[in-house]
């Protein structure tokens, strides 16, 4: 019993990072799909891949316990893995600066996380 407890607890934890990863490359493979509305498109796309890069990171810092670099390294690795299968799939291109735009969303997400971390451990020692 305690196996298949520790497994439960192994898909709860990881399972949904790796969705999230799928997610994301199903929706690389697509051809790129123009909506028409020029910059608005573009800013909105990039500013949904931040938080589509963020969101991978705090699943895996969920994941991974705490474990902020690693989580981290793991959500900006995929995003570059991501920008090289957009060049294999036919309308789409990947592109540096896009893996640094996915970065930043990780970054600044993994910012916040550290002050709220700081600010309930001065609360906690304060007590």
């Amino acid at each position: 019993m305690a196996r298949r407890g520790m497994l439960v607890e192994l898909v709860l934890r990881f399972g949904p990072p790796v969705v999230v990863m799928g997610a994301i490359f199903a929706v690389s493979a697509q051809s790129d799909v123009d909506s028409g509305l020029g910059v608005v498109d573009a800013v909105g796309r990039k500013l949904i891949h931040m938080a589509e890069f963020a969101l991978l990171f705090l699943l895996w810092l969920r994941a991974l316990r705490g474990r902020a670099g690693l989580a981290a390294l793991i959500a900006i690795g995929y995003a570059a893995t991501d920008e090289v299968h957009q060049t294999l799939v036919s309308g789409r291109h990947g592109t540096p600066v896009d893996v640094f735009i996915d970065a930043g969303g990780v970054l600044l997400v993994w910012y916040v996380h550290q002050r709220i971390s700081s600010r309930r451990a001065a609360r906690g020692a304060g007590s």
